[in-house]
């Protein structure tokens, strides 16, 4: 019994000292059971360009992927008519399992009802094929004020596929159409972190 006792409280405390040490992806530090979590890789793209690195105080919390739409509207210009983003209509995945969802705003809201308010800070096109990736910063929050993304303090949107604005189909004779292309992203949510910079996890950041 007490070999057994031993080995918990070893194993714990080395979890422990691993995410002193490494600050990861891992959403709630403080939840050991989660701790081999932590010592997985954050999956930050080695392209992510370092115009998107959030601020150094901020340090990487949790990941979820996005699979959705782009909605599109076609409305007049001085010049005729162009395609114009009306907003993003997405699932949230963690696991394979909808953890939220993406809308308006733009928002994202997690399964626990909380939400945040993203405004683009700067933004870098990866594939002329895709919506660009994204540094945001938060400019609201609601919902639940303990929810997972009531302290959210900056979001990236990296990954991206698909999502642009249609190559036809808009013109002086068509103000008022529609469209939803389909896109998926991977969002990179991060909070304001204590630790020293060099401590943490920043897609983008420089050594």
């Amino acid at each position: 019994m007490y070999n057994a006792v031993h080995n918990v409280v070893l194993a714990r405390s080395l979890a422990l000292v691993s995410l002193l040490a490494l600050p990861s992806c891992v959403d709630r530090v403080d939840e050991l059971d989660t701790a081999e979590a932590a010592l997985l890789s954050c999956g930050c793209p080695a392209e992510t360009p370092a115009v998107l690195a959030p601020p150094a105080d901020q340090s990487l919390a949790f990941v979820l992927d996005a699979t959705g739409v782009q909605q599109y509207v076609c409305n007049a210009t001085s010049t005729g008519a162009a395609w114009t983003l009306v907003a993003p209509v997405a699932d949230l995945l963690e696991n394979g399992f909808v953890a939220g969802k993406h809308y308006a705003g733009p928002t994202w809201e997690a399964n626990d009802g909380s939400t945040v308010i993203g405004a683009r800070a700067q933004g870098a096109t990866i594939d002329a094929t895709a919506i660009p990736w994204l540094l945001l910063s938060v400019v609201g929050h609601g919902g639940t004020c303990i929810g997972r993304m009531a302290d959210v303090t900056a979001i990236q949107r990296l990954v991206t596929a698909g999502g642009l604005a249609p190559a036809t189909g808009c013109n002086v004779d068509l103000l008022g159409a529609t469209a939803d292309v389909p896109y998926t992203a991977k969002y990179f949510f991060y909070r304001t972190s204590i630790l020293p910079s060099q401590f943490n996890t920043r897609c983008g950041a420089t050594p």
